[in-house]
């Protein structure tokens, strides 16, 4: 469980979109809060290559080891 205090502001636009779309602010928070942390996580591990000085690795190359090609 978390509670977080929002400024007024920030609360009310929270509120009106929620209202806007049916949507619960909790649903919000939560999207908000997951979109965030995959944000963070992924800095952390470009930061962490950066400071061991492994290579970079090509964008081609990570499109196809996805299965990303069109």
């Amino acid at each position: 469980m978390l509670t977080v205090r929002l400024p007024s502001k920030l609360e009310a636009r929270l509120s009106r979109l929620a209202k806007r779309t049916g949507r619960t602010k909790a649903y919000y928070a939560k999207k908000a809060i997951a979109e965030f942390l995959e944000e963070q996580e992924d800095y952390f591990v470009a930061l962490a290559r950066l400071e061991d000085k492994l290579p970079g690795v090509p964008l081609k190359e990570v499109v196809r080891k996805l299965g990303l090609e069109s």
